[in-house]
């Protein structure tokens, strides 16, 4: 199995001593990175849950930054000890307790000795307690411990804090102190001596009267600040003054008088005093202060990266880049410095001018659109010849995701607008859909009307360049069925065709009209015109299929499904009738069956027999998404599980992608998976320049089948292989895919009605012709493509016109 798509920001990433590695915490594993390079060099494979905290051991002495050697954290209640630059494991510690986040406050590279003893290392985590008593309330049960490295074992019961959900916690860069924040308050503490285990911990409490979002220490003084929901970030000065200097006999720390006057700081706060500042216009996600401590980075929702100076309050600002911010960390390297955007990417800056030096990226996350849009589609496309996937993000683009080197490729912007995040959705890209060999695109958008005022569909033709997937748009067609929506847009298999299909009623084919250019080198350009258009006793068409030879276009009439001749336009059959609408249609590869999937109260999967105009066998299921191969008789469906089933049967998982030969109703294999809702399926071919790469048992497979989850990460695998077992359920033995083909060994139309006249692709066509003016216009009135005609009135009146023969006045 080949996994990715894996979320790069789902906790704080860290840089290694020498800042030349970036470490990413990747669902289950810990990735490498070059800062250099921008690529992964290798992963810490190990833990069977999300990793949550990952830190490296600093050095000891300058020689000692080539060593490369890292705590990690994980739901999975296991702490492990790696050397990333082999990789390898070099310890592991159960807890057996998720753990939420993790801190060290002191590393002790060369342990001291004291009285012939090394000291322990220790470190605090955040965890659940699992194992409490069902009489204890859920907010005992997060609670804040100390876990001794050295012996692989938490500190007796010693809980330091107990909150109602797990907090991330905080350590300063001095590792003197570390915190939490909860609510409305801030929770410090400090461990007087690191090395033991019954050291003495002191806690101090700052209260603000809004939630505390995110906390960051000074690196060298006694200052803490925090940012709220509101925008605000508040900078408390001299905490614990009381609480922690008189406990050390600290001098270099002024006592106060709890009498004396304290600026801003609530009650009775163990704090100086505490200034505010406010810039941001939603909750403050990022705070880190310079290494030198002379500036504070801030960042939220807006996108904007804000540079406070901390003693004056004055400000600058590295803007637009175009995701809500979530980390902010700085490197051993002062002109390095790494952030962790919402949009999956982390951007590599260099300091102090914060320009881009670098992008890590991953699949962007997945768009969040108004309920009346989630039914058209998850806006995800399989490129199934180059292993590439193309998913729709929330900046307007389509980006393409190789699936073998689990790395972004390119993005096509597909509409014209300056997106900045919390901004209002104002137009969707509804669908993307790609030719079998990749290298033609077709995208629709919707741009949503404005009080019921000026609402649009676009449907647009794009071509690939040669390098990189970098797409040109080449043709753009406004209201293309009028002012309805358009429900679904397949290509033909050749490439020169793409149907698309409206809940307006009808659907059109549109045909390619491609003109090579001889200037310095050969170029093509590509133009898209419509060919034909069809609609069936005026109901919404929701769904269409090109069979695999091109001679059949399948198209749903709501709950019919009706078969064209693409070429000429004519309507060859309609099939039964399903209980309601359908969504999704499918030509299983080069057989004679045709996949149906309807949604509703009463969902259904069906499989009719294109040979015999009738149905083969049918499911009530709720069918997220179909998938056919091109060359085999198989195909997989991305089923949606009830809540009993998830709770019983299969245990949390919420969906399953059942693996159907067309002929059979009995599922070749079950696989049960997590975040089934928004999730999509394809066969993509094998690359056999990545042969060795993904050789299962020393063979190579011909096809793999993908599953990416509503999270878009995704897994690759192969579904005739026994290996896909260690996820299946169950598996039918002895049932493997193979071609079934209608009668006379034919398929498609030919199955049908015979073999089709071969169609003439290089037949001269008619000038495009404007409508113009003129004594007889109902000659020319019809002329020119048919989402071009002119309006109604002038056409009837024209046609009715046509009907009655004028009589001319003769001259007396």
């Amino acid at each position: 199995m080949m996994r990715g798509g894996r979320s790069l920001v789902s906790s704080s990433p860290a840089f290694s001593n020498d800042a030349k590695k970036l470490l990413v915490c990747t669902s289950n594993t810990v990735s490498v990175f070059s800062t250099v390079t921008g690529l992964q060099i290798t992963s810490l494979e190990g833990h069977t849950a999300l990793v949550t905290s990952v830190i490296v051991v600093p050095p000891s002495n300058p020689a000692a930054k080539v060593l490369c050697y890292c705590w990690t954290a994980s739901l999975d209640g296991t702490i492990r000890y790696w050397d990333f630059s082999l990789p390898e494991l070099m310890k592991t510690i159960d807890i057996r307790m998720p753990i939420f986040s993790m801190v060290i406050p002191s590393f002790l590279d060369v342990p001291a000795e004291e009285n012939g003893k090394h000291q322990d290392l220790f470190a605090y985590v955040s965890i659940e307690d699992t194992k409490e008593t069902q009489e204890k309330t859920k907010a005992s049960r997060r609670q804040i411990r100390k876990c001794n490295l050295s012996k692989s074992r938490l500190v007796g019961k010693l809980i330091l804090g107990e909150t109602r959900k797990p907090e991330v916690l905080t350590v300063s860069p001095s590792g003197k102190f570390f915190g939490i924040r909860n609510k409305c308050k801030l929770h410090i503490w400090k461990v007087l001596d690191q090395g033991s285990e019954r050291a003495a911990v002191r806690k101090i409490t700052l209260h603000h009267t809004k939630k505390i979002t995110v906390i960051a220490f000074h690196p060298t003084q006694r200052i803490i600040a925090a940012g709220d929901v509101t925008g605000r970030i508040l900078t408390w000065r001299g905490f614990g003054n009381r609480a922690f200097a008189a406990s050390n006999g600290v001098a270099d720390q002024k006592l106060i008088n709890v009498q004396e006057d304290k600026p801003g700081v609530r009650d009775n706060d163990d704090a100086d005093s505490c200034s505010t500042w406010h810039w941001h216009s939603a909750e403050v996600n990022v705070l880190s202060f310079s290494s030198d401590g002379s500036y504070l980075y801030s960042g939220g929702k807006e996108g904007v990266l804000v540079v406070w100076q901390l003693d004056t309050g004055k400000k600058k600002f590295l803007p637009r880049i175009g995701s809500p911010l979530l980390y902010f960390i700085d490197s051993p390297d002062p002109t390095l410095s790494s952030i962790s955007c919402a949009d999956n990417q982390i951007h590599l800056l260099k300091m102090p001018s914060m320009g881009i030096l670098k992008t890590i990226s991953g699949i962007k996350a997945p768009c969040c659109y108004p309920d009346m849009y989630e039914g058209l589609g998850n806006g995800i496309a399989f490129d199934q010849t180059a292993g590439l996937v193309a998913v729709r993000t929330e900046n307007y683009c389509i980006q393409f995701y190789s699936l073998f080197d689990d790395r972004g490729v390119s993005e096509v912007q597909v509409c014209e607008r300056n997106h900045q995040p919390g901004d209002d959705v104002t137009v969707i890209v509804t669908s993307v859909a790609l030719s079998i060999d990749g290298s033609l695109m077709s995208t629709s958008e919707v741009k949503l009307a404005e009080e019921g005022i000026g609402g649009l569909v676009c449907l647009k033709f794009w071509e690939a360049g040669s390098q990189n997937k970098e797409f040109s748009l080449s043709t753009i067609v406004y209201e293309p069925h009028r002012d309805a929506g358009i429900s679904a847009v397949k290509f033909h298999p050749s490439g020169n065709m793409v149907v698309s299909s409206s809940f307006g009623g009808d659907f059109k084919v549109w045909k390619c009209n491609h003109d090579v250019i001889q200037n310095d080198q050969m170029r093509q350009n590509f133009s898209w015109t419509c060919h034909a258009v069809g609609s069936y006793k005026k109901k919404p068409m929701t769904a269409a299929a090109f069979s695999a030879d091109g001679s059949v276009l399948a198209v749903a009439a709501k709950t019919l499904i009706t078969l064209w001749n693409p070429y000429k336009n004519v309507l060859l059959a309609v099939l039964g009738e399903t209980l309601t609408p359908i969504a999704n249609l499918s030509f299983v590869g080069k057989s004679d069956n045709l996949v149906a999937a309807s949604c509703g109260s009463n969902p259904q999967l069906s499989v009719w027999n294109m040979s015999k105009l009738s149905l083969s066998w049918s499911y009530k299921l709720h069918i997220e998404v179909v998938a056919s191969a091109i060359d085999l008789s198989s195909f997989a469906a991305l089923v949606l599980l009830p809540e009993s089933s998830k709770k019983t049967t299969f245990k949390g998982m919420d969906g399953v992608i059942l693996l159907f030969n067309a002929t059979d109703p009995v599922p070749t294999v079950i696989w049960s998976v997590r975040k089934a809702k928004g999730g999509a399926l394809g066969f993509v071919q094998v690359n056999p320049s990545s042969v060795e790469e993904i050789s299962i048992d020393g063979k190579a497979p011909k096809v793999l089948l993908a599953y990416m989850n509503g999270d878009h990460e995704y897994v690759l695998f192969d579904p005739y292989c026994k290996d896909a077992r260690e996820v299946s359920i169950s598996q039918k033995e002895g049932l493997a895919a193979h071609d079934h083909k209608g009668q006379a060994g034919q398929y498609g139309y030919a199955s049908i009605y015979g073999k089709l006249p071969e169609f003439d692709r290089k037949r001269p066509e008619a000038p495009w012709v404007p409508s113009f003016p003129s004594d007889r216009p109902w000659e020319t009135i019809f002329s020119g493509s048919s989402h071009n005609l002119p309006p109604l009135t002038k056409l009837c009146s024209a046609f009715l016109e046509s009907l009655l023969e004028k009589r001319t006045s003769a001259a007396e």
